[in-house]
């Protein structure tokens, strides 16, 4: 059974699966290698990051563990929360067994767990995009590119919309007011090429979104730009179609989840690092086994989840489980070293943020994500 450990002791089947490190063959024989797994469990792209973690463990343990030792994940949920997340990162940093974290999943958690694990622990962020992570600690890393990357990228496809016209593209941004919503909404402000109409702070547990698009209806956008998550984002599509108000709609990665409602979704725009529409073999089996051992399609945050595990995995294999080496090898880490994962090689720059851009703007359609194109 594979060891994965929550507040309880939960096991999962091991199920058949692809290699893409060569972890060992043998059998597990000795001590498990131990590491911390830590994020908002019972939110949807928090679920997607665990089972990210499941799938990529069920798989290690299944090619024979790490060197003969069992890779045994032990998981927490900060509930997004910082003060919890702080707690958990103290927690873990006491563990002497745990050699690195996978997590936090969003901002505010790894924000507050960073200074914890400040020359203790390796700690490699899935979808923290926060641009105040950079360089916080020379022990925290991150598998998705800053906010101010993705901004930026959502700000160059949003600009293309006007440039085959005889004025200027014209956008209203609404942004849920936390770390990821302002840091989003600030990057794509400062990168627009364009007319910038409003730009308003919203709840993340938004009511209603009534007043909001009555007020953009007398703007007229061509363009909302949305930093927000599925729940507001959900809100604003569906009252959108509601009053007949038909702008171009983007999102950043926080849309992710919107595919599921099929009809508010469509012909939306969304800027992530994977799709499940992604036609490589690896890609294709990573999709296939996800589906079939959790009944539904993996997004960019079960793919992060699941480098940022294989990321760690080869860590331990190449130095062990001491927490300093571990540490010093994910910095040592180059073009010709990286871990080759779903969403792009892994290799970092001095601030922890992944090198490149790992990130594209994609268009929903029948609840498909195809290749986005601004006309």
């Amino acid at each position: 059974m594979t060891p994965i450990e929550g507040r309880g002791k939960l096991s999962f089947k091991v199920i058949s699966s692809f290699a893409l490190l060569a972890l060992g063959a043998c059998a597990v024989t000795n001590e498990p290698y131990v590491v911390g797994a830590v994020g908002p469990w019972k939110q949807g792209y928090g679920l997607q990051n665990l089972q990210g973690v499941q799938r990529a463990a069920e798989e290690i343990n299944r090619a024979g563990g790490i060197d003969g030792h069992a890779f045994k994940v032990i998981t927490r949920d900060d509930a997004g929360d910082g003060p919890q997340a702080a707690k958990i990162a103290q927690e873990f940093v006491g563990n002497e067994s745990i050699s690195a974290v996978i997590g936090h999943v969003n901002s505010s958690g790894m924000l507050a767990a960073a200074p914890i694990y400040d020359g203790e622990l390796a700690a490699v962020a899935t979808s923290a995009t926060s641009p105040d992570l950079s360089g916080i600690s020379s022990w925290v890393f991150r598998v998705i590119s800053s906010d101010s990357l993705n901004g930026i990228a959502l700000a160059n496809f949003a600009s293309r919309f006007g440039q085959r016209g005889p004025t200027s593209v014209s956008v209203a941004v609404l942004y849920e007011n936390n770390t990821y919503g302002r840091g989003l909404a600030d990057s794509f402000r400062r990168s627009f090429h364009g007319d910038i109409l409003s730009l308003d702070p919203i709840n993340a547990d938004l009511p209603t979104a009534e007043p909001y698009i009555a007020f953009l209806k007398t703007r007229k956008p061509k363009i909302v730009f949305v930093a927000g998550r599925v729940a507001s984002g959900l809100k604003i599509l569906q009252e959108a179609k509601r009053q007949g108000f038909n702008p171009i709609f983007v999102g950043g990665d926080g849309w992710q989840g919107i595919l599921e409602d099929t009809a508010t979704s469509e012909g939306t725009y969304i800027g992530m690092s994977f799709t499940p529409e992604d036609p490589s073999p690896r890609a294709r089996t990573f999709v296939a086994a996800f589906k079939k051992k959790f009944n539904t399609v993996p997004d960019a945050h079960a793919a992060l989840a699941y480098d940022a595990t294989y990321l760690i995995a080869q860590a331990l294999k190449e130095k062990g489980p001491d927490r300093r080496a571990v540490r010093d090898y994910l910095r040592s880490l180059n073009r010709e070293t990286a871990y080759a994962g779903l969403t792009g090689p892994a290799y970092f720059e001095d601030t922890g943020d992944p090198v490149g851009m790992r990130f594209r703007v994609l268009r929903v359609h029948n609840g498909l994500l195809t290749v986005g194109d601004a006309k």
